[in-house]
């Protein structure tokens, strides 16, 4: 139900932020600073710039969303000291306590024509976020913006490769209706969900997201699949070893090496020269991983 595509991308895949994102609307790069400047900051947001936003009294572009901005506001649009300016933007962005911003500076800004909801604004804000760290995630997040939009099963291959957790190849494989009906029965035991489910939900939702955008995967297979990375293969994501549930890194390790050597023509090779157990066996049976591949070397004469 996301109708925003920032799973996997660095400060925006949270529905809390995918929620702002929807109600903020930004347009440009700027507005993309507030929304990262709001989400790490202490009572920006949630009561204060929604329902400013909400309530049509301003703009995600008019909003306090860095401490800077606090600063610059003053000094460039109302014509305020400098240095009034900056001890009234330190005074709010380290108001913890919520103190009352003293009766001086609320005086100075009404002078200068400042309006009300701004001062409104300022006295619910407890911490403020830098605006040089909010770009450094922007732009963090624009850099991933990119690949995702235009190297899709590549941006997504890299991604689960180095985030693995919760994938499950097994819920994968059974297609895009099954990952939107376990994700959705998820979603409403979500308070219910174990660490591993909680894991796998949120995998999930970056496969669906996938899927929705026409992207598929490919099972684990002997020959192709790598023990750990998902692997780009004719504009679908090849799955690894490791995306089966109960199939560890050591073993999908040692079975990608043992396939390497060529000299594997059957399973009872495979499971002598990779050391794997026979659950692992069984497990990549069950998910077609063998397929084409004899259970012994030996020759029938009953064919």
């Amino acid at each position: 139900d996301c109708n925003v595509g920032t799973y996997a991308l660095p400060e925006s895949g949270t529905r809390f932020v995918q929620k702002m994102l929807e109600e903020a609307q930004p347009k440009n790069f700027a507005d993309l600073l507030q929304i990262s400047g709001l989400t790490h900051g202490t009572g920006c947001w949630l009561g204060n710039a929604d329902e400013l936003i909400s309530n049509k009294i301003c703009t995600i572009s008019d909003v306090i969303g860095c401490r800077d901005d606090i600063m610059m506001t003053l000094i460039h649009k109302y014509g305020m000291d400098k240095s009034l300016s900056f001890k009234i933007m330190e005074f709010v962005r380290k108001n913890k306590k919520g103190v009352i911003i003293p009766q001086e500076m609320q005086d100075a800004m009404r002078e200068a024509g400042v309006p009300q909801w701004y001062i409104d604004s300022l006295q619910k804000i407890r911490y403020m976020f830098p605006k040089a760290h909010a770009a450094a995630y922007v732009i963090d997040a624009i850099r991933l913006m990119w690949y995702k939009i235009y190297y899709p099963v590549e941006f997504y291959a890299a991604y689960f490769s180095a985030a693995p957790d919760g994938f499950d190849g097994e819920i994968v494989m059974g297609g895009k209706e099954h990952v939107r009906t376990t994700l959705t029965d998820m979603m409403r035991r979500r308070n219910e969900l174990t660490p591993t489910e909680a894991a796998t939900a949120n995998a999930l939702m970056l496969v669906n997201e996938c899927f929705q955008r026409g992207y598929d995967f490919l099972p684990v297979d002997i020959h192709k699949s790598h023990a750990t990375k998902y692997l780009p293969e004719r504009g679908k994501i090849r799955l690894p070893f490791t995306s089966l549930p109960g199939l560890g890194e050591t073993a999908a390790i040692h079975i990608m090496e043992a396939m390497k050597s060529g000299d594997i023509f059957s399973v009872e090779e495979l499971r002598t020269q990779a050391k794997v157990s026979k659950s692992v066996l069984e497990l990549l049976e069950k998910n077609g991983a063998l397929k084409g591949m004899s259970k012994t070397n030996q020759l029938s004469l009953f064919g």
